[in-house]
């Protein structure tokens, strides 16, 4: 169907039924208190050649676990060890089905798409010496030509938490002896890397080695709740964070050495962090903590890679004291050399960013605990804001204004790097009927990429790129099926895993097109009547009158705003 059409309204009855349909959500609380100057619409664009993109992650979505040689990774033999947990073995069959999912992007007018290759599904084993898997090394070649011949750059993530599994059997994974710069975890990390510089680098221009190093090792090798569940929660989590930190350079300096000029690309590592705001903004005590708490989750990684080589000196004084308390001879937190801190250091041509949400924090005091981990480490309290609203997942609460104090923070500490944000999204639940107006999908993207216009137009920071996660519903992990990210929905019923646009799908096709919210705009206009319902608040309310008026006005806006939600079954 033409772009035309597509963006038509839909005839009168169903406009109707569609409005009564979204008016019914209009008592759910989509986003927290409404702050008048921190919450106001900022109308404009972003430069011209700012990146819109989408995301995925091999095994949330290709299915096709055990075709050809592929072999077995960790999250396989997670989920075929319990019999009533989802699996990845079909997924959303992109294995198959990459051509039509890639037309699923060009309808949505996007030019980049962020996806990961699955390593043993080109090293059945991990090991290069062991076999490769040509048929693998196919798929992404082929996925590769097609996205270029639709006019799409690929984004490569080598790493997004699918280990071979006999790496974990053989070495035990990222807790591999970590003392040298030539630990097999490194090199063998660094084989696969120079292999997918090789043979599609021609073709990629952005690289991710990692994604999310934070779950691998907290949530792999310290707490344990996801593969290769390895429980160690007092010192696991550092062990495995030292050998990727080590890794990624590993793989930096080898496209650095071998492949920058020839194919000149660049390499990063994306990392997650949610905003530590202070919850007594006024006490000195709060703010130090409230920074601790971030020095400790991005700066557990950034510091080293972006700084000097090394972990944040809060950090290392933090864990210091604590081995001092814990009556250890040494601090738990590894300690890098001084050739691995030179090795380590500038080792990232951008910043990689995954932003979710935010948390409130507070000073706790030293906590002394016969059983130490990453969160008592942190010496901080933190929770949520009773108006901060909560999405399926218990710690992801929608706060769109604390990307762009995130943003802030690495202008300032990290040397003001260009910044490209590699994953920003919210869920779903899975429900039936199935929820393709995604209202709170709607709301979420328009206000956090609106706090990004903030930062790139009023705080300067230089930020490149937006990727909304996900492209498609998909596997999620421990929860399996039961969430939905996607812009897309995908039916895990039909074995054809038909996919379904959702408007968020239109929202993010227009957002695109528009490249931002320029003033004057059709969509604009949309975006400015969605406003105040998506804040959870009426403009008569923010300007200061209550009462009916303020309820007609807003069901008055989302009226004006309907044409363009309920566009989306035009797309199909």
């Amino acid at each position: 169907m033409s772009a035309t059409a597509s963006d038509s309204i839909m005839e009168t009855g169903t406009f109707v039924n569609c409005f009564l349909l979204v008016i019914s959500l209009v008592i759910i609380p989509v986003n927290g208190g409404y702050d008048k100057e921190r919450d106001a619409l900022l109308k404009g664009t972003f430069p011209q050649d700012f990146i819109w993109s989408s995301a995925t992650a091999a095994y949330q979505i290709e299915g096709a676990w055990n075709v050809s040689d592929k072999g077995p990774s960790v999250w396989d033999t997670l989920a075929h060890q319990d019999n009533n947990r989802d699996t990845g073995d079909v997924a959303c069959d992109s294995y198959h089905k990459y051509p039509a999912d890639i037309q699923l992007m060009k309808q949505m007018g996007l030019k980049y798409y962020r996806f990961s290759i699955s390593w043993p599904r080109i090293f059945p084993t991990g090991e290069q010496q062991d076999g490769v898997n040509q048929d693998g090394v196919d798929y992404y070649n082929n996925l590769i030509n097609e996205l270029k011949a639709n006019d799409i750059e690929p984004m490569v993530t080598l790493f997004h938490w699918d280990l071979p599994q006999a790496l974990q059997d053989r070495y035990g994974g990222f807790l591999n002896n970590h003392t040298t710069n030539t630990t097999v975890i490194h090199d063998l990390f660094g084989d696969y890397a120079r292999f997918c510089y090789q043979n599609f680098g021609d073709r990629v221009k952005y690289w991710i080695t990692f994604n999310d190093p934070w779950i691998i090792a907290l949530e792999g090798y310290g707490i344990g709740n996801f593969p290769p569940k390895h429980r160690d929660p007092a010192e696991g989590q550092y062990k495995a964070a030292h050998n990727i930190i080590l890794s990624h350079a590993k793989a930096y300096h080898i496209y650095d050495d071998e492949f920058r000029a020839a194919q000149g690309g660049q390499v990063s590592i994306a990392l997650s962090c949610d905003w530590g705001d202070p919850k007594y903004p006024d006490d000195p005590d709060t703010v130090e903590a409230a920074e601790r708490y971030v020095q400790f989750f991005v700066g557990w990684f950034a510091h080293a890679i972006y700084k000097n080589g090394d972990y944040p000196d809060v950090m290392k004084a933090t864990m210091a004291r604590k081995g001092r308390e814990e009556g250890r001879n040494s601090s738990r937190l590894p300690e890098f050399t001084p050739e691995q801190k030179a090795y380590i250091n500038r080792t990232s041509d951008f910043f990689a960013l995954n932003y979710y949400t935010t948390v409130e924090v507070a000073d706790s005091g030293h906590i002394v605990t016969e059983n130490p981990n990453y969160f008592s480490d942190m010496d901080v309290e933190k929770g949520h804001a009773a108006d901060w609203p909560q999405t399926p997942f218990t710690w992801l609460y929608t706060v769109p204004w604390g990307i762009r104090k995130l943003l802030g923070f690495i202008r300032d500490e990290y040397g003001d790097p260009d910044v490209y944000i590699t994953e920003n999204g919210r869920p779903d639940h899975d429900r039936d009927p199935a929820i393709l107006m995604d209202m709170d999908r709607i709301c979420s993207y328009m206000m956090h990429t609106n706090e990004v216009m903030k930062a790139y137009s009023l705080d300067n920071v230089k930020v490149k790129a937006f990727t909304a996660w996900s492209l498609m519903d998909g596997y999620e992990w421990l929860p399996g099926y039961t969430v939905r990210f996607g812009l897309y929905y995908v039916d895990f019923n039909d074995p054809d895993r038909t996919r379904y646009p959702k408007a968020s799908s239109v929202f993010y096709k227009q957002l695109v097109r528009n490249n931002g919210y320029p003033e004057g705009s059709d969509f604009t206009k949309y975006v400015e009547n969605m406003w105040y319902f998506c804040h959870n608040t009426t403009e008569a309310e923010v300007n200061g009158y209550t009462g009916g008026a303020s309820q007609i006005s807003s069901l008055f806006s989302l009226f004006l705003a309907i044409p363009m939600m309920i566009a989306y079954p035009l797309i199909a």
